[in-house]
């Protein structure tokens, strides 16, 4: 069976994603019931990190757990990636470990090097460009608060905040599926042309719509659901003081835009958040909000991701196989000692 890579969103037709979502779905319903089919049993998991991560880390290590694999934590600075050994060597030495390798890196290429170098999957944890497991998990998030009598390819989407990791994906994955997004932010801010032509190719493709504008009112006056993310990333620190300038108060997400929105929108966070700064705690706290749904959405998205991935690879030794080679091993060792 072909090697999968799940690095971008845009890798896949509607039908592959939403086959996705339904398995992901499968799988929460049984977790849901305590009954999570060991479907990874013997499974090992290296999750490799240039950066810390809340949310990540531990919904891929207990995902991977759940399934009945092994989840290894290499933090940032702990193996060789790309420093003392070429990014090639490292990804081949670790496809000859472990069955998946899930990445965090600062830089994208970082991220393609390894899926060029891999002989096992590699999962897409965020990169500077994107961040497709999380979008993902939002997406069925979004299905599981649909608005009454709404399908998938009726959700009014609006982002507002600045042109994150987060945007690129969400704007990727909602305009393939056919929904209706919607960018709010300062012109300097705003989604880039180059998004902006696979956002318009993918609308094309399956009727959905994308808007960019600069009037947050406006932009939310139809939401289903409200979406925002960090004003600034790793390495902007030094941009903090013009980015608050441009983004603060107009486009915080506070109650007064909600009020501007539909009485039935839903808000959302990828987390984490700084809370009084892109969203209020009014806000985030509301009834409104969706972010902690979102959030327990990473562990069932990972748990997904993972069987879709590995378990069409895993080795299915049969009860007569496993038998053979245990008595060859005890043997040998029976007679050595």
């Amino acid at each position: 069976m072909e090697l999968k890579h799940f690095i971008d969103t845009q890798d896949f037709t509607k039908a592959e994603l939403l086959d996705l979502i339904k398995l992901i779905r499968l799988i929460k319903q049984a977790d849901k019931q305590g009954a999570t089919p060991k479907l990874l049993e013997g499974a090992s998991l290296a999750m490799l990190f240039e950066e810390p991560s809340t949310r990540t880390r531990i919904s891929f290590e207990v995902g991977m757990t759940e399934l009945g694999g092994h989840a290894l934590y290499l933090k940032p600075g702990e193996i060789h990636l790309g420093v003392r050994e070429s990014l090639s060597d490292t990804a081949q030495v670790i496809s000859r470990y472990v069955d998946v390798i899930m990445a965090r890196t600062l830089k994208h290429e970082t991220m393609l090097g390894l899926v060029e170098n891999a002989t096992v999957p590699v999962i897409n944890g965020l990169t500077d460009y994107n961040h497709p497991t999380q979008v993902v998990c939002d997406v069925l998030t979004m299905i599981e608060h649909a608005p009454e009598g709404k399908k998938l390819e009726d959700f009014n989407v609006t982002f507002v905040g600045d042109a994150t990791n987060v945007l690129s994906s969400l704007m990727f994955i909602c305009t393939r599926l056919g929904m209706n997004f919607t960018h709010a932010a300062p012109k300097k801010y705003q989604a880039p042309d180059a998004w902006m032509e696979i956002a318009k190719a993918n609308c094309k493709q399956s009727g959905g719509s994308i808007r960019v504008m600069e009037d947050p009112i406006d932009a939310v006056k139809d939401a289903d659901f409200i979406y925002t993310d960090l004003w600034w990333w790793v390495g902007q620190e030094d941009e903090i003081p013009e980015r608050r300038a441009a983004f603060m108060p107009r486009y915080q997400v506070n109650m007064d835009l909600i009020e501007h929105a539909p009485e039935h929108v839903k808000f959302m966070h990828c987390l984490p958040a700084s809370r009084g700064v892109e969203a209020t705690d009014e806000v985030m706290d509301s009834d409104h909000s969706i972010i902690f749904d979102q959030a327990e959405n990473r562990l069932h998205t990972e748990k997904g991701l993972l069987v879709w991935l590995v378990y069409p690879h895993l080795k299915k030794a049969s009860a007569e196989q496993k038998a053979v080679h245990a008595g060859q091993i005890v043997d040998f060792l029976e007679s050595h000692f």
